[in-house]
């Protein structure tokens, strides 16, 4: 029995061929190679490659019309630019991208820190506290959202997980290191050199519901981070760009070669990215 043929956007196929991904959403373009397919049929018959293109909505449009592409804003000015490419009706995130000049792969160019931003994030952080007895008790008056030992430990195990950050007390790492394999892909796992494994748990809750944030470099040597909220005031916002950068400079690996910081962006979570000038946000910091 034949397979039965396909027709879509003016291409004829006898068959589904194994391993050909065709999209035709609205708003997306495919294009395959003329000759890549000899049983495909297509218009025009060009061979070079082209990729799919996506059809970007009104708002975000014209909120990108506010930006010149070209340019690499300096930090006070895209701060207050960002505000104008919102495009949600809630109150978006505020994130910086930095593409750092590192290889995560090696062990000596990590880069992984902590900062407490002066304006904080803006967001509500939910944090649960491993310990018992006294420091149980200062971590609940401290505002932690959740505190508990053992039986704590054993919720996550079955998939509790109502919380953004973690801190535990040196005394509970035996049984919260048996939750590496739930905590640690969510990065939530606590750690020493980022003062959420510590006997003062009280303090180490407060500066996470202050705004302390966590930053760490992905594979593609990237670093992702909020820093507050598009309702927030220019200054707000380019204090904590300061504070956060300069953590990041800071923590350059000594086995880091050639440019460190190779691009800045800015963005609402909805909203086009804001190009920002690498060597004008280092000197904002004071570390350049």
């Amino acid at each position: 029995m034949e397979s039965p043929a396909w027709s879509r956007g003016g291409y004829w196929l006898p068959t589904w061929p194994e391993g050909l991904e065709i999209a035709f959403d609205a708003g997306w373009k495919w294009w395959i190679p003329a000759g890549a397919c000899p049983w495909l049929s297509n218009r025009g018959g060009n061979d070079k490659k082209r990729v799919k293109e996506m059809k970007r909505g009104k708002k975000y449009q014209q909120a990108a019309s506010h930006i010149d592409s070209e340019k690499r804003y300096d930090p006070a000015e895209a701060c207050q630019l960002v505000g104008k490419t919102r495009i949600a009706s809630f109150d978006e995130s505020v994130d910086i991208a930095v593409n750092l000049g590192v290889d995560p792969r090696h062990a000596d160019q990590q880069v992984r820190g902590v900062v407490a931003l002066p304006h904080g994030t803006g967001k509500d952080v939910r944090v649960a506290v491993f310990a018992k007895g006294a420091a149980a008790t200062q971590a609940k008056e401290a505002g932690a959202d959740v505190v508990g030992g053992d039986e704590l430990a054993q919720r996550v195990e079955q998939g509790f997980l109502e919380f953004d950050r973690v801190v535990a007390a040196p005394d509970m790492m035996a049984a919260v290191g048996k939750l590496g394999r739930v905590l640690g892909p969510r990065g939530l796992m606590p750690n020493p050199k980022l003062g959420t494994v510590t006997p003062d748990v009280a303090t180490a809750v407060k500066r996470l519901k202050a705004g302390q944030v966590e930053f760490r470099v992905e594979k593609a040597g990237i670093v992702h981070a909020g820093i507050g909220r598009a309702s927030f005031q220019t200054e707000q916002l380019l204090d904590n760009f300061k504070a956060l950068f300069g953590a990041l400079s800071r923590a350059k690996p000594q086995a880091a070669k050639g440019q460190y910081v190779k691009s800045v962006t800015l963005s609402c979570t909805m909203g086009p990215n804001i190009p920002v000038d690498p060597h004008k946000a280092l000197e904002s910091t004071g570390t350049e």
